[in-house]
């Protein structure tokens, strides 16, 4: 049945990040917070405290298990993201998960699986599809504007975090190409219809973090498409400055979006052509606040919704193949203890 009553959340953690990703929007469209849970109980209090949250509850599982929830948003490191992802599904919960979806592909394809199962809906927060630069870029693909697709080149980088952050950790499913770099592949991956078909990893290389083996810090990706369109997909968690850009060219012109991860910060689409060139400012409201309008669009009034399950899985996939081609091994995998 079609309705607008708002969303019922669950947030699994207090992450920093959950401020930008949920809380905002949350707050921007009328959706409810309705529990929190943290490994440590005080600090979940402190945030729904500060973020309107209706209620803490003990433990994750409590979150995933409450029938009040329908939706429930990971925002935990990226080793929790596929146990707590299959749990929410064999819950018969609704899931936003930040990305990636899992620690590897072989974890992936298991979420992908118990989404199958549930049939509910599981969508990983690639939220920089739903803000218009985005879409604008594929719009000026869509108009003929730029031509033919010849290269994508995706950057995406930023200063070191701190040697403890658990960005750094292989257990914790740390390392460049799982923080930044699925943002770069999956830019590329999303330009498929005017390239023919998804790209193919043609090479990759990294550099390892000191003092972190097997944690990458850099990670390059040379990829080709099937119309003949080649890739760069790049990423870089110990740069010198933030850079997050993705820059299109064509057969008759380029476009460049100066920051497609974070358009709220900079919301500039430079396009030149024969014709010359100009800037295009499209807005900067929140990519996420686009997100969980179009998560509650799917939910509510079943609104297409351009990531899934099946998508999830691919990126996943691709991220072991680069990471496999360029000398890294695979996440491993975090397997809860039978009283979490």
């Amino acid at each position: 049945m079609m309705t607008d009553e708002p969303l019922r959340i669950g947030v699994l953690g207090a992450a920093r990040i959950a401020e930008l990703s949920i809380v905002g929007p949350a707050r921007a469209t009328g959706h409810r917070l309705v529990a929190v849970a943290a490994r440590d109980r005080h600090r979940a209090k402190a945030f729904a405290a500060t973020h309107g949250v209706e209620r803490v509850v003990g433990s994750y599982a409590e979150l995933v298990a409450d029938p009040e929830i329908e939706v429930v948003y990971n925002p935990l490191a990226n080793s929790l993201h596929g146990p707590w992802n299959l749990a929410a599904l064999q819950a018969g919960k609704h899931v936003l998960t930040e990305k990636p979806s899992a620690s590897n592909a072989a974890e992936a394809a298991e979420v992908h699986e118990a989404a199958a199962k549930a049939g509910t809906v599981f969508m990983e927060g690639f939220h920089y599809l739903f803000h218009p630069v985005n879409r604008r870029l594929h719009e000026l693909l869509d108009s003929g504007e730029l031509g033919d697709l010849r290269h994508v080149e995706t950057t995406v980088a930023m200063p070191a975090p701190p040697d403890s952050d658990v960005r750094w950790s292989l257990p914790l499913a740390g390392g460049a190409l799982m923080d930044l770099g699925c943002y770069s592949l999956h830019a590329q991956r999303m330009l498929a219809s005017w390239a023919g078909g998804e790209p193919r990893l043609v090479a990759a290389r990294g550099g390892e973090r000191a003092q972190a083996p097997g944690v990458d810090e850099w990670l390059d990706a040379d990829l080709e498409f099937p119309g003949g369109a080649t890739g760069s997909a790049r990423c870089h968690m110990a740069h010198d400055t933030w850079q997050m850009s993705c820059r299109v060219v064509g057969s008759r012109g380029e476009a460049t979006v100066v920051n497609f991860v974070q358009p709220h910060l900079d919301d500039r689409v430079v396009v030149r052509t024969a014709a010359g060139g100009r800037t295009e400012e499209l807005g900067r409201r929140s990519s996420y606040t686009y997100q969980l309008e179009a998560f509650a669009a799917h939910l509510r009034r079943g609104v297409p919704l351009v990531l899934d399950a099946d998508d999830a899985l691919t990126t996943m996939r691709f991220i072991d193949d680069c990471y496999r081609v360029a000398g890294f091994p695979a996440r491993p995998r975090t397997v809860l203890p039978a009283t979490a």
